[in-house]
């Protein structure tokens, strides 16, 4: 009996080879083609900038080729809901930021077509960007300290730039008005060249942007640099204080970040190998040093641990955009 049953599973399994069923993606060798990684911004930008910089390591210590789509537009999540739809087997990955992976679900709560906490993967974060405050060189103050202060001396009449609505950087301006009681003014842009541009030129008192942007600005003197978004001191610029060094602001911290995700239902064992492999890159020293370069912090993570992450930045997110009641829509 038994050496007919083992022959009825022989036969079946053979049979099952014969019509082209294939083994599930977990049980296959992975990988064994190309990879895509989807930015959901424009070629050229910051995040496009560490997608390229992160796809070169992982051609290495995972000996497949590995692309960038870029898929700009709706806030980043023209490109999530790419890799939303994809086939679940490791093979399309997202380079998401905080904006369409944990805050535009609070700010376009009609226009969202897909639920990031149900229908993307986290695999691991890849590194924290903590904006960085900078005003006009006119601008009355040289700290936090002297910004809040003057603030709450000329409520409403404080104007920052950020480069839309409901993204981190406008989130920076909303907490720092909830925790230090002050009024200001949100003039959104499209890009961080114009909000840069009229802080030069003072014709808006301050702006949130990342250091990359400012850097330049900041060397040349065409702005102050007041304070980091961070909860400390950075690496890439020690020189700057964190807003939460002034003992009122203490709780104060939002970064942004970008993190990789797959499809819902991916594998976990295909998981697991790429947080490894993404886990290695953002370790070695070369790649470290480069995304510092790009203003980040290099923030490698387990899958666990990134989920968790996610959980609580977006309690954070939804609290502030529901005090300041942001929407996009």
């Amino acid at each position: 009996m038994f050496n007919v049953r083992r022959q009825l599973l022989l036969t079946a399994m053979c049979m099952a080879a014969g019509m082209g069923v294939s083994a599930p993606a977990s049980a296959q060798e992975f990988p064994n083609k190309t990879l895509t990684i989807v930015v959901p911004f424009s070629a050229g930008g910051g995040v496009d900038t560490i997608a390229r910089l992160l796809a070169e390591k992982l051609r290495a210590s995972l000996k497949q080729n590995v692309i960038i789509d870029n898929k700009a537009g709706g806030s980043g999540m023209i490109g999530a809901m790419a890799v939303v739809k994809a086939a679940p087997d490791g093979y399309t990955l997202l380079l998401g930021s905080a904006g369409e992976t944990a805050i535009n679900a609070f700010v376009y709560k009609n226009k969202m077509q897909y639920s990031p906490s149900k229908d993307l993967t986290p695999i691991t974060l890849v590194t924290r960007i903590p904006n960085v405050l900078v005003v006009s060189p006119a601008f009355p103050a040289k700290n936090i300290e002297e910004l809040v202060a003057y603030a709450k001396k000329n409520p409403g009449k404080v104007a920052y730039s950020t480069s839309g609505v409901g993204n981190p950087q406008h989130l920076n301006g909303e907490l720092l008005e909830e925790l230090a009681g002050i009024h200001m003014v949100h003039i959104p842009y499209k890009g961080a060249a114009g909000q840069l541009i009229d802080v030069v030129s003072g014709n808006v008192d301050m702006t949130f942007v990342s250091y990359t942007a400012a850097k330049g600005f900041i060397k040349d003197g065409k702005v102050k640099a007041i304070a980091v978004t961070s909860a400390k001191r950075t690496s890439f610029a020690p020189d700057i204080a964190a807003i939460a060094e002034y003992k009122p602001l203490a709780n104060y911290q939002l970064d942004n970040w970008f993190g990789l995700f797959a499809p819902a239902g991916t594998p976990e064992d295909v998981l697991q190998k790429l947080n490894a492999a993404v886990t290695q890159a953002i370790k070695d020293p070369d790649l470290s040093k480069k995304l510092q370069d790009q203003g980040g912090e290099p923030a490698p993570m387990s899958t666990q641990q990134f989920r968790d992450f996610i959980k609580t930045e977006s309690v954070q997110f939804q609290r502030i955009v529901d005090t300041a009641k942001i929407t996009a829509e």
